[in-house]
């Protein structure tokens, strides 16, 4: 299984929000359809896929995850 952290912005390009997930397909598909109407994406309408990375491991892609965020 192949983990990914994806970065998603706004039409504007005036947010960035970046995540792991091991669905890229489902992540971006529940942005674009507001899945969680409360969530950060929703608000900031992020649902335009515009940088991804794999990884093998979980633990990989949750560490470059925080160091992408800092």
């Amino acid at each position: 299984m192949l983990y990914r952290i994806d970065i998603m912005t706004n039409k504007p390009n005036g947010v960035l929000y970046i995540s792991v997930t091991n669905n890229l397909q489902e992540r971006v598909k529940e942005h674009k359809l507001k899945k969680y109407p409360q969530s950060f994406s929703a608000k900031y309408n992020c649902e335009k896929l515009v940088y991804f990375e794999s990884y093998k491991s979980g633990l990989e892609a949750t560490k470059r995850e925080k160091q992408l965020k800092r």
